[in-house]
């Protein structure tokens, strides 16, 4: 419990929940209290019920693992999209920031975490047995879209090994080809060169495309 001088303990227990979400220091757990009280109690209570049904009515979806109402998301619903390509991402918001840039058409499945031995995740506990599922029944194309991080290319790694494109996957008695493919890492848009760290440099030169792919 945080005791702070003069503060009535009901109003310093919103500052110490608020505190305790990621980015959230005290000082900002304090304004965003003080705004709250400052607001209509209405508000508070609206808030206060979204809140309580977050977790009612939110949940994972069974297809891919991302957020849903019910059973499943709107991605893997829609049936306008490439259900035969397939982007890997860590977690469910990282769907939302790719779904940001409006060019992908295909749909998603979440891990729900990456490779990382020092805390003590491995494939098992990966959302792995309902992708395992998904390639079985005809995936053309695995996007790995996982973090620049360590561990992150570390489970692109073991993914990509795990589903190598060379690998043949039947359905119903036919074979077929699974190819693997990685989102491409390098100079973003807009981005001047002085800038970059040597790693981001590195791999723009590594992942350079012939001058009739540029698009002009």
């Amino acid at each position: 419990m945080i005791h702070l001088p003069g503060v009535p303990a009901p109003l310093g227990r919103v500052i110490e929940i608020l505190s305790s979400l990621p980015g959230v220091g005290p000082k900002t757990a304090m304004r965003l209290s003080l705004n709250l009280l400052s607001r209509p109690a209405s508000d508070a209570t609206q808030l206060a019920e979204a809140l309580t049904v977050l977790h009612e009515q939110v949940g994972f979806c069974d297809v891919c693992g991302c957020f849903a109402e019910q059973g499943r998301c709107q991605f893997c619903d829609d049936t306008r999209r490439d259900a035969t390509t397939v982007c890997l991402v860590e977690q469910p918001v990282d769907v939302l920031m790719m779904e940001r840039g409006h060019g992908y058409r295909g749909v998603y499945h979440v891990l729900h975490g990456r490779l990382s031995p020092i805390d003590g995740i491995g494939p098992e506990q990966l959302n792995l047995v309902a992708l395992d599922q998904r390639v079985v029944e005809g995936v053309a194309e695995l996007i790995m879209a996982t973090s620049a991080t360590v561990d992150g290319e570390a489970t692109a790694h073991y993914l990509a090994n795990r589903y190598h494109e060379d690998r043949d996957h039947s359905e119903g008695g036919q074979q077929h080809k699974l190819k693997v493919s990685r989102i491409a890492r390098g100079v973003p848009e807009g981005g001047e060169l002085e800038y970059l760290d040597e790693h981001t440099l590195s791999r723009a030169v590594d992942q350079r495309i012939s001058w009739d792919r540029v698009g002009l």
